[in-house]
């Protein structure tokens, strides 16, 4: 396809970091919910949304705004501290963007994370220049699974999103995308290809070096 605008998450797409994040889940809510997340837990539960309705997805209650924010500063901070300096982006990404940039292919980033790991993840992975356009956590009322995020982003780049490429590695996030009408290209960095073909996704990809695959 020739996409009108490509619609890109952050963590586990620009980057593999899901790691840190799991690492940093695991910690923070022993500490703060008294919860020991088993793997299963990390792989149905937490990937892709905001944390206020991961919370809830694991509690089965949503948390007050003290607590929401109590452990989203204690499970983002140390979260940057197990990633910082260890970011590295996903393979092919660089030549991707430049080749969207040749063809004059608008992007914008659409992300759970907030404002202070972008920056964090722009400065660790020097792409603060290319990603100008961003939609954040901050920026929904709803976030991933639904459609919010990525009907922003389009809107964003001044596009129909059934015009637009989105990528993804999280279930909840191609069910974010393709609900919103985008196309997803996924990157399996997250969840295996059969799982997030069957979320939506159109195609699954192990990251950009096959980029010519899906971009005429």
């Amino acid at each position: 396809m020739t996409p009108a605008g490509v619609l890109f998450d952050m963590d586990g797409v620009l980057t593999s970091n899901n790691a840190f994040h799991r690492q940093a889940w695991q910690e923070v809510a022993a500490e703060l919910l008294g919860l020991n997340l088993t793997e299963h837990d990390l792989d149905t539960k937490v990937d892709g949304g905001r944390n206020p309705e991961i919370i809830e997805r694991l509690t089965g209650a949503y948390p007050d705004d003290e607590l929401a924010r109590r452990f989203h500063d204690a499970k983002e901070g140390r979260y940057r501290e197990l990633a910082a300096g260890a970011l590295r982006e996903v393979a092919g990404l660089s030549e991707y963007l430049a080749a969207l940039e040749a063809r004059a292919i608008p992007y914008a980033l659409v992300t759970s994370a907030d404002r202070v790991n972008v920056e964090f993840g722009m400065a660790q992975l020097g792409l603060g220049q290319h990603f100008k356009k961003r939609v954040t956590g901050e920026d929904v009322q709803r976030g991933k699974p639904h459609p919010e995020p990525f009907l922003r982003g389009a809107e964003l780049l001044g596009f129909d999103p059934r015009f637009c490429l989105a990528h993804e590695d999280a279930v909840n996030g191609v069910k974010s995308a393709a609900g919103a009408g985008c196309t997803v290209v996924a990157l399996t960095t997250t969840a295996p290809a059969e799982t997030l073909l069957l979320s939506g996704a159109s195609l699954a990809v192990p990251d950009f070096r096959g980029w010519r695959e899906w971009l005429q």
